[in-house]
């Protein structure tokens, strides 16, 4: 069973593989602000950090946004849409990147999906189950001719007979396939020759909330001599305290 993941990734830097492979930290504040811009009707209250094989599939109030020299990734189910070319600027180029890289997958419903941006303007989408495909646009790219030729069919289980409908592969490997080729990892399985473990590459989490419903901070203790003369206090009776 594959990963579930809902990622963008906005691209400034000839060699992304590179700086993610090399990278042990991710700019707290720079994420902090990103996710004010994209979140503007929700308060974000820092949670931690964590590698974005874990982060990868954020809840719906929730989001992990990682932020390295040249490349910026979030994690939000606000870009998991069957459609990856009906998403608005907003989301497809925050940053005036020049390249966009949408991936996204879901292991109960099979669906695997992946887009590719150049300043803004959409090159390749493609969104399906093994059986349907809901979007298919832009030529195919190099890396996608050994799925397409069937190097990559589906394996069904004994006894299972093949939809005459399906694809000659898994649109979640597919979509890994696309990760993999960027960005230089999968979220399945180990790294394959130069791929890097995605166990390395740390995102700051958020949690999101309407305003006025976020967790207020609890009162700051009082100072232990402040502590101890209430205590004390406490123990004296009423005549004692005259």
């Amino acid at each position: 069973m594959g990963a579930k993941a809902s990622t963008i990734w906005y691209v400034d830097t000839p060699d992304p593989i590179s700086v993610l492979r090399q990278t042990t930290s991710s700019h707290h504040d720079a994420a902090t602000a990103l996710v004010g811009s994209l979140f503007a009707d929700k308060v974000a209250v820092p949670t931690q950090q964590a590698p974005i094989s874990k982060s990868a599939s954020v809840g719906v109030d929730e989001v992990a946004v990682g932020s390295y020299p040249g490349v910026t990734v979030v994690c939000s189910t606000r870009i998991a849409d069957a459609s990856p070319a009906s998403l608005s600027e907003h989301w497809s180029r925050p940053l005036a990147s020049e390249k966009t890289y949408l991936i996204a997958t879901d292991p109960e419903t099979a669906w695997g999906a992946f887009a590719y941006w150049e300043r803004g303007s959409l090159r390749r989408s493609f969104s399906a189950t093994p059986i349907y495909i809901y979007e298919d646009i832009g030529l195919p790219l190099v890396w996608e001719r050994p799925f397409w030729a069937g190097e990559h069919p589906l394996v069904y289980p004994p006894g299972v007979m093949p939809d005459p409908q399906s694809l000659p592969f898994h649109p979640q490997e597919f979509a890994e396939a696309a990760n993999a080729h960027w960005l230089g990892f999968r979220y399945t399985g180990a790294p394959r020759g130069e791929e890097f473990d995605p166990n390395s590459l740390p995102v700051s989490g958020f949690s999101l909330y309407t305003p006025g419903e976020e967790p207020t901070a609890a009162p700051a203790p009082a100072p232990a001599s402040e502590r101890s003369f209430k205590r004390w206090w406490r123990r004296k009776s009423p005549a004692q305290r005259s």
